[in-house]
């Protein structure tokens, strides 16, 4: 019997290794920017050698310098190459313009406030907070951009890197903010896997004497939560070591086109997200369960409804449910009522947001950004407490759907309307790409990649909304940052006396 059993199981794997050769064929061949090993990329092996935030910035430059050396110099220029990334000179070649935005960023100011540390999502740069970060640095706060190890160069980084590399830069950018702005607070903000890693070093903050507790953590489409068909991504790993099989090393293999963003997307950084999510939410889990008085800092998260990247359902059951002290809001942004209607989408959301406003279990403020009513495009924020069911507060905002957007999206959250690369509107520079609103018609099946693509939102409507909200919170936890400070250092020496005991 078993030995059937291990005959069939031999022929099926053979029988898929057939097929996965067959189909190996139709992938197009991966260019220098899928293939490049840049080995001057931090990871934690170089922890002992990089022990500082300078430190990291110093390989920075050579690893930057290396992007250059391997993938620019033997990418073609001139007019035909205008739409790719590594083509030295093109429109969407970063490193032709005032600032590249792939890099780590710092922006200083006297005397501040106090700091905040910006985490990009997988895949992006420090591009995709620049925005707000540019707005605390107004508020008066130290704003550092940090460029994770894997992003920002070529793909092929995504396809080398562990969570944990990112996690120990993530430490490294936290002790230099901290060193920098003294004993006031220094908050995090997170968008999508950048929010993990925000809570991972909450997490080890609280067991560690030598770190400080954030002030506050603000997360943006949050990935505390990913589809369970990850689980995959490290089998695709594994087989794509095999000759001929190398394209299974690779969920996308598409042409490079944004200046701070990969649209090629390796296994590797799939099976890295479910790894660093599944760590965090086992970890919040275990906090709960242990029953630590300790509060966790407050967090604010910002989310769409709907959402292609990362679970919804996960912001409450891996996070929010298991924090209880009642100082936590999620912001839910829903579907635009006015145009949307259950015949032409897959699934409504309305139920998920059905179910957060009766539970009056949930111990944090849910805020729900959606249309006035049925036949309006008028947006207003209604807000229920924790532990209730009754929405006690509705605030009309000066806000309104534009006409034929239906919903935000995992990726438009923090970006405003006139970004320059994803806004609404062409800023009419024609020496730079414009990807805000690609109007393109043609037969399908034409492009190499999915029309999908073309219709994703990639701006946020209102984020005027979302950066005051973002400021707003940043500045009242500013407010109780000292006395944060001084539960955070009792929490480390109680930890240090327990090590010592």
């Amino acid at each position: 019997m078993i030995r059937t059993l291990v005959k069939t199981l031999a022929v099926l794997f053979l029988l898929l290794l057939g097929i996965l050769y067959a189909f190996s064929t139709t992938w197009p061949e991966p260019s220098i920017w899928h293939t490049a090993h840049l080995d001057q990329e931090y990871d934690i092996s170089r922890s002992e050698q990089v022990s500082s935030f300078e430190d990291y910035l110093s390989l920075e430059d050579r690893l930057f310098q290396q992007l250059q050396d391997e993938v620019y110099v033997h990418t073609p220029s001139g007019p035909e190459h205008r739409i790719e990334r590594y083509s030295r000179g093109s429109a969407v070649d970063a490193t032709s313009r005032d600032k590249n935005w792939n890099r780590s960023f710092e922006l200083r100011t006297e005397d501040p406030r106090g700091g905040v540390l910006l985490l990009h999502g997988m895949s992006d740069s420090p591009y995709s907070l620049r925005a707000l970060g540019l707005s605390l640095h107004e508020q008066g706060y130290q704003v550092l951009g940090l460029r994770l190890p894997g992003h920002g160069t070529a793909p092929s980084g995504l396809a080398h890197f562990q969570w944990e590399d990112m996690s120990s830069a993530v430490r490294l950018a936290m002790q230099h903010l901290q060193r920098e702005v003294g004993d006031k607070g220094v908050h995090i903000m997170g968008y999508s896997n950048g929010a993990p890693l925000a809570l991972d070093f909450t997490l080890n903050a609280e067991s560690d004497p030598t770190l400080k507790l954030p002030a506050s953590l603000v997360l943006v489409s949050p990935a505390v939560g990913v589809s369970p068909a990850a689980v995959m991504a490290q089998w695709n790993r594994r087989l794509s070591y095999l000759p001929g099989l190398e394209h299974l090393a690779w969920l996308d293999m598409l042409p490079e086109f944004d200046p701070y963003k990969y649209n090629s997307f390796a296994v590797n950084a799939a099976e890295q997200v479910r790894r660093l999510t599944l760590s965090v939410a086992r970890r919040i889990a275990a906090r709960e369960k242990a029953g630590r008085s300790q509060p966790f800092p407050p967090i604010l998260v910002l989310k769409s409804t709907v959402d292609a990247t990362v679970s919804t359902h996960a912001v409450v059951d891996n996070l929010l449910g298991h924090l209880k002290n009642g100082q936590h809001e999620f912001v839910l942004f829903d579907v635009n009522r006015d145009a949307v209607t259950t015949s032409i989408i897959v699934s409504d959301p309305g139920p998920l947001t059905d179910r957060l406003v009766q539970d009056a279990s949930l111990p944090f403020t849910l805020t729900v950004i959606a249309n006035e009513n049925m036949d309006s495009r008028q947006v207003v924020a209604r807000q229920k407490p924790p532990y209730s069911t009754a929405m006690t507060q509705v605030e009309a905002l000066e806000e309104a759907w534009p006409a034929q957007i239906i919903s935000l999206s995992h990726i438009a959250m923090p970006f405003p309307p006139n970004d320059p690369l994803y806004g609404s509107e062409n800023p009419g520079n024609s020496e730079e790409i414009y990807l805000g609103h690609v109007a393109i018609q043609g037969e399908r099946g034409l492009l190499t990649f999915s029309s999908d693509w073309l219709i994703r939102l990639r701006h946020n409507p209102f984020f005027d909304y979302l950066e005051q909200r973002v400021i707003d919170w940043v500045d009242e936890a500013a407010g109780a940052a000292p006395a944060a400070a001084a539960t955070a250092a009792a929490a480390s020496a109680a930890a240090a006396t327990a090590t010592e005991n």
